[in-house]
């Protein structure tokens, strides 16, 4: 109920402002899959697939990073240093844990909306994806880890500035070396483990695997759930520090 509570403020602005938001976060997604689907690879087969099929679940990986982290980031973000009513929450009754929760859940919750809706999209175009269990818990986790890392990030900035820094510096790398738009065997050995420390490079290897019905890595499903629980184990120290 204290989650819901935390939730339920961002959730009413959100469907005021539904239409709005899914014009505004398809843009890039369906940009990508112009621009690397269509245009570059063209003609091209990857891992057994063609490259259309290769790169939409890396997209969609993407969408739900860039979605969930600015969904739950910048809100919270906005709450703390611009109108000062996160200083409520931490004077109510409420237990830091629900409170984390309550605020990554809104950013959960619009990347799953944004990479529904550009899913809706690719499915007119490859209508042969699988979209089992595997695939929703893929995607539910891989929203919800950062949303966490969002708040983390929100409760670290200093300024509303701090939060496009963390976005240059966490973000950008990710979406073009994790995986997203090539396959890690096209990838030196050294430069390999570099980028499995990525979390993004996890999600893309799980929702591909799922939607092209390819064996599912567990090894990469485990570590989307460590990163998850790493960046709640330091938002949670994080707003302990800030309340203390």
């Amino acid at each position: 109920m204290d989650v819901y509570t935390i939730l339920w403020a961002d959730l009413m602005i959100m469907r005021r402002r539904m239409t709005k938001y899914l014009v505004t976060t398809l843009v890039s997604p369906i940009l990508y899959l112009l621009a690397f689907g269509w245009g570059l690879g063209k003609g091209i087969s990857l891992d057994g697939s063609t490259y259309l099929d290769f790169v939409i679940p890396g997209i969609i990986a993407l969408t739900a990073m860039n979605s969930s982290f600015i969904g739950a980031g910048s809100r919270l973000n906005v709450d703390r240093l611009f109108f000062r009513s996160f200083d409520e929450f931490l004077m109510a009754p409420i237990s830091a844990i629900s409170l984390i929760f309550g605020k990554a859940m809104i950013g959960a919750f619009r990347g799953m909306v944004s990479s529904v809706a550009f899913l809706a999209v690719a499915l007119l175009l490859t209508p042969t994806f699988s979209l089992g269990p595997l695939f929703v818990m893929s995607l539910v986790l891989t929203c919800l880890s950062f949303s966490f890392l969002g708040v983390l990030a929100a409760l670290l900035a200093k300024s509303h500035e701090d939060m496009n820094t963390f976005s240059s510096l966490l973000l950008l790398p990710m979406t073009f070396l994790a995986g997203t738009f090539f396959s890690l065997s096209q990838v030196p050995g050294a430069l390999k483990l570099g980028l499995y420390a990525l979390p993004l490079t996890h999600s893309s290897l799980c929702l591909r695997a799922a939607a092209l019905d390819q064996p599912f890595p567990w090894t990469s499903f485990v570590a989307i759930c460590l990163f998850a629980a790493l960046f709640l184990a330091a938002s949670l120290a994080t707003l302990r520090r800030i309340s203390e």
